[in-house]
């Protein structure tokens, strides 16, 4: 079963890479900083399980590397909160004759 890990922390790096490839071309095609904030956070997410392969199990300060993921993370939520910031409207339409 230890010779499994490997070859799936190699797959979820492979998978996390090929998502922020296609984000950061959807991201080209549209210009729209959603599909950049995407790409960036998958790109993390990569960055972050490519660490934990090639550190060891007890290395002391491999929790740490988490912190990696939790900036993933916020990035998209931020993404999401501004995309849907960018869509409410800030004033009322008027409706019906003053």
């Amino acid at each position: 079963m230890s010779g499994a890990i490997p070859v799936l922390n190699g797959a979820t790096v492979m998978a996390c890479t090929v998502a922020a490839l296609f984000f950061l071309r959807f991201f080209r095609r549209t210009g729209e900083r959603l599909f950049a904030r995407f790409a960036a956070s998958f790109g993390l997410l990569g960055l972050h399980w490519l660490a934990l392969a090639l550190t060891a199990p007890d290395y002391e300060f491999r929790p740490l590397l988490y912190v990696i993921r939790l900036l993933a993370f916020v990035v998209i939520l931020f993404a999401i909160a501004e995309k849907n910031r960018a869509q409410t409207p800030l004033v009322a339409p008027a409706t019906g004759s003053p």
